[in-house]
């Protein structure tokens, strides 16, 4: 899929969500691609999964750390992904692309005894 090129070599990718109300809200995150899929761990309770389970159409751009578009809006679809062994390799990939840096929020995360979820995104073709 060639609207999947914005995202290779990125680190960060805007993940535009849609309110009950269609109120979209952008959130800049961490992400990994494997194959045509691209995945985001985060917070269970967090507000960007509330509304991407109640709203799966969403749009996606490449950014910078600061959420400001370098890439072309895409929309795409987003779902709760509850198969441990796609967490788990989902995991091992940003360990991998984030190292150090993962490594310092997951412990952070454990301290807080925050619950992550990770959510699929692929394209609508």
């Amino acid at each position: 899929m060639g609207n999947l090129e914005q995202f290779k070599k990125q680190k960060y990718l805007n993940l535009e969500t849609f309110r009950k109300s269609g109120e979209s809200m952008k959130t800049p995150v961490w992400f990994v691609q494997d194959g045509e899929t691209l995945f985001v761990t985060t917070m269970a309770n967090s507000g960007k999964v509330k509304r991407a389970r109640n709203h799966p159409n969403v749009n996606i751009a490449a950014c910078r750390m600061d959420g400001k578009v370098t890439g072309t809006w895409v929309p795409a679809n987003v779902h709760e992904i509850t198969d441990p062994d796609i967490n788990k390799k989902v995991d091992q990939l940003l360990g991998k692309k984030y190292g150090l840096m993962k490594k310092l929020f997951d412990n952070q995360r454990a301290k807080n005894e925050t619950q992550n979820t990770v959510l699929e995104i692929k394209l609508i073709s």
